[in-house]
């Protein structure tokens, strides 16, 4: 057998590098009262995200009943059409170690 073929195969893996998101469904989101702010902090205390990951992700599987403001790392097309749809604003926060960019900088 030929030598090359002996050898194990090693190389780049993307795994090692992607973020993991906790999903969040949009449907649980009709536990806040309408008007409310929805936030990690809210979501983990009422255990629709548990576990430890890069963040939180609102995905659109359900309908939304209510008004909210709702804060995550990341959101699927559905789930921020859906919670506009409804009146209520999507916020992104953006991830740890995240650089800001100045804009009048980056015209330069």
């Amino acid at each position: 057998m030929p030598l090359i073929r002996r050898i194990p195969k090693r190389g780049f893996n993307n795994a090692r590098h992607t973020k993991r998101y906790l999903p969040v469904n949009l449907e649980s989101l009709n536990q806040f009262a309408d008007g409310t702010r929805v936030d990690p902090e809210s979501l983990r205390s009422k255990g629709l995200a548990n576990g430890s990951a890069a963040g939180i992700k609102i995905l659109g599987s359900g309908e939304l009943t209510r008004k909210l403001t709702v804060s995550a790392h990341a959101f699927s097309a559905s789930a921020r059409a859906k919670i506009e749809a409804k009146g209520g604003a999507c916020e992104l926060i953006a991830p740890k170690g995240a650089k800001r960019v100045n804009p009048e900088a980056a015209k330069r």
